[in-house]
């Protein structure tokens, strides 16, 4: 999986795809991420504050590490929100 060589671990990654499972934590998730462009994506500060509140939404504590790898691995996807195929992309390697 691609974001094990950011040093993510796949028990980290379970935990969050079982939270997302939940529907309010889902819309509470997706609310925060309305609207977002690529150029937020790409911002290490407001994706540092994005990982933070996702975490306080799930309710799943990160150590500093672990939110410097997730920064780190969205910084070098280059996630284009607007495009379906950087979408489906992620979605096959967390599915």
């Amino acid at each position: 999986m691609s974001y094990q060589k950011y040093g993510i671990r796949p028990e980290l990654v379970g935990r969050v795809k079982t939270k997302m499972k939940h529907p309010a934590a889902k819309e509470r998730v997706k609310a925060l991420l309305q609207g977002l462009t690529k150029a937020d994506l790409q911002d290490k500060a407001k994706v540092k504050r994005l990982i933070r509140s996702v975490a306080v939404i799930l309710n799943e504590p990160l150590t500093e590490t672990q939110q410097e790898q997730m920064v780190a691995f969205v910084l070098g996807q280059k996630i284009d929100p607007n495009n379906t195929f950087h979408l489906l992309k992620l979605w096959s390697m967390f599915r």
